[in-house]
C-alpha cells in the first residue's frame, strides 16, 4: 500500500456496463436462465435383445444383451422413470445368418416377436425398429455383397421387405440405418401400399463412417467380416454431402431425420435443425457411450456431470430427439 494511501479508500472498481457473472451467481438464478432445457421424454433408450439368458456387454458397461423377460423388466423401469421410447436391435444367432440377411423377413424372427410381446405390454411405448441387413448377413454388411462390392438396389429391395416386417409386427417407426440411396422413398411406398400409412420413418439421414461404432458391433458381433463400409456411410471429413443426403430423404417422406454419431457432428446437427421443417434426431452412439464411462471408471472425469454436458450440447445444437444408452440413468437422476 503507498505511504499517503488511506486503509479506508474505496476499492478500484471497474467502469463496466455490462457484468454477465451477475447471471451466473447461484443455481437458482443459472437454472431458472439456462437456454437449454433437457427433457427425459425426448430420450430414446437403445435395447438389446438376444434368445438365451441376458449377458453384459464388457465395452459398454451397464449395457447387456437383453432376454425378452429382462427387455420387458428394463422396458417397465424405464416407462415409470419417463423414458417412453426404445430402440430395438436383436443379437441374431450366428445359423441364422446367411448372405442374404434372409432372418430380417422372418415374421417370427427376434425382432417381430420381441416388438409384439413391447406392444402387448406396454402400448403407450414408441419402438424404432432398425433396418439394416447387417445383424441377419454373415459378412456383416448392410446389404447384398457381391465380387467385394456393395449392391445398392438389390438391397433396397431386400431393406423394404425387412420395414414391411417390422410395421406388420407394430413397430411406431421404421428406421432404415444402411444408408442405401433410394430406400426411404421405395419403403414408403411399400408402408402405403401396404396400408401402414400411420407407421413412420425415421432416416438415418447423416450416418458417417465412424470409429465411434466399435462396442455396438461388438454386442450384435456385427462387424463387417472384409472390407468396410465406406462405401455407403458418409466421409466425417464432408459436411455438404450431410444436406444433400437429407434433402433426398425428406423428399421421399422420412418424418425424421437422424445423424449419427452426435458428439463429433454437432455442426451437422445444427444445419439440418436450420434446413429442414421436421424433427432431427441425434444417435449418442457406443463409442461416445464407453468413453464417458471407462474415463469415469478410471477417475479422470466426473460420469454424471460429463453425461449431463454431453447431452445438453447435442440438444443445444438442434436435436429434438436424442438415442442415448444413458436415457435411463438421466431420468433416474431427475428424479432423485
Amino acid at each position: 500500500m503507498p505511504k499517503n494511501a488511506s486503509k479506508n479508500s474505496p476499492k478500484k472498481v471497474l467502469n463496466l456496463s455490462r457484468r454477465p457473472r451477475r447471471l451466473r451467481q447461484n443455481q437458482t438464478l443459472r437454472d431458472s436462465l439456462a437456454e437449454t432445457e433437457l427433457r427425459v421424454n425426448q430420450l430414446v433408450q437403445p435395447l438389446f435383445v438376444q434368445d438365451g439368458p441376458t449377458t453384459p456387454i464388457k465395452t459398454m458397461p451397464g449395457q447387456s444383451r437383453l432376454s425378452q423377460k429382462d427387455l420387458l423388466k428394463e422396458i417397465g423401469i424405464c416407462m415409470k422413470a419417463g423414458v417412453k421410447s426404445f430402440a430395438l436391435f436383436p443379437v441374431v444367432n450366428d445359423p441364422k445368418k446367411d448372405s442374404a440377411g434372409s432372418e430380417a423377413f422372418n415374421k417370427n424372427n427376434l425382432a417381430a416377436t420381441t416388438i409384439r410381446k413391447i406392444k402387448a405390454e406396454f402400448p403407450e411405448s414408441i419402438i424404432y425398429a432398425d433396418i439394416a441387413l447387417d445383424p441377419y448377413t454373415d459378412h456383416g454388411h448392410d446389404g447384398v455383397l457381391k465380387n467385394g462390392k456393395i449392391l445398392n438396389d438389390e438391397s433396397v429391395e431386400l431393406l423394404v421387405k425387412q420395414a414391411l416386417n417390422m410395421a406388420q409386427a407394430g413397430a411406431d417407426f421404421v428406421s432404415p440405418s444402411d444408408m442405401m440411396d433410394g430406400r426411404i422413398g421405395a419403403i414408403r411406398e411399400c408402408l402405403d401400399l401396404n396400408g401402414f400409412t400411420d407407421t413412420g420413418i425415421m432416416a438415418y439421414s447423416s450416418k458417417y463412417a465412424s470409429s465411434f461404432y466399435g462396442p455396438f458391433r461388438d454386442a450384435l458381433s456385427s462387424a463387417p467380416k472384409s472390407g468396410d463400409k465406406k462405401t455407403y456411410q458418409m466421409d466425417f471429413r464432408n459436411k455438404s454431402e450431410a444436406l444433400i443426403e437429407a434433402e433426398l430423404d425428406y423428399l421421399e417422406g422420412a418424418d425424421i431425420l437422424m445423424v449419427k454419431p452426435a458428439g463429433s457432428y454437432l455442426d451437422i446437427i445444427q444445419d439440418l435443425n436450420q434446413n429442414f421443417p421436421v424433427p432431427i434426431a441425434a444417435y449418442q452412439v457406443s463409442g461416445e457411450y464407453a468413453m464417458i464411462k471407462f474415463a469415469a471408471k478410471a477417475g479422470a472425469i466426473n460420469e454424471k456431470a460429463a453425461m449431463l454436458e454431453s447431452l445438453a450440447a447435442i440438444k443445444r445444437a438442434g436435436a429434438n430427439l436424442i438415442f442415448t444408452y444413458f436415457a435411463k440413468e438421466v431420468a433416474l437422476s431427475k428424479r432423485s
